[in-house]
């Protein structure tokens, strides 16, 4: 027992392939998407702090880097499966729970468990720093669908996954940083060279309005 398996375990993490099952040109792994989510979330951050609030930035960083660690468990199971119903929802958030507690139980030492379970617990609360991550996490899932939407990749699931990221955006609103990348970001992907440009941006408009 001992930190040792901890730090070997990370490396399973850049074999998890996101998005299972589904054509792509770009392949993107768990542990890729945990480092761009983290500096999306400083960014955000960095906004937020801009516009007057205060960051926790120990409990922002702690919160993107971990927030996905506890799929080297059972894997990256596709959005629209594990979302199907509040009930498989709540089993699979369950299962992952109770892997990650025994996980930390039996592999990292007592005088670290405290601080390990709160790395490992679920980010997305209702604290400033767990709405970042509920918004980074989807900025960046936007621009993985994004991307395969820019290389033609036939697959319609893209399109759905681009809607539904940008659907949870605009739920945060109300947010600086939301605001900016609403205004300032979103533009500017949007002006890049892609077939069904027009479309996109229609759906675009649709979501945002």
């Amino acid at each position: 027992m001992g930190i040792h398996q901890y730090i070997k375990s990370l490396s399973s993490l850049e074999t998890l392939v996101r998005a299972p099952g589904i054509f792509k040109y770009q392949k993107h792994s768990v542990a890729e998407h945990s480092f761009k989510v983290a500096q999306i979330a400083q960014f955000l951050g960095d906004v937020e702090e801009n516009s007057g609030q205060t960051i926790n930035w120990q409990s922002l960083y702690e919160k993107a880097l971990n927030h996905d660690y506890n799929e080297r468990f059972i894997g990256d199971i596709k959005t629209p499966v594990k979302y199907a119903t509040p009930k498989l929802r709540a089993m699979l958030a369950d299962v992952e729970d109770s892997l990650s507690e025994s996980f930390v139980n039996t592999e990292i030492p007592s005088e670290f468990r405290t601080a390990y379970r709160r790395r490992l617990s679920e980010g997305k609360d209702s604290t400033l720093e767990g709405k970042i991550l509920s918004v980074a996490d989807k900025i960046d899932l936007l621009y993985e669908s994004f991307g395969e939407i820019q290389k033609g990749n036939p697959e319609l699931t893209y399109e759905e996954i681009y809607k539904e990221s940008l659907t949870t955006i605009v739920k945060f609103k109300s947010m600086a940083s939301v605001q900016y990348f609403l205004n300032e970001v979103l533009p500017d992907l949007l002006r890049e060279k892609f077939s069904d440009q027009e479309k996109l941006e229609e759906i675009t408009q649709h979501i945002v309005g």
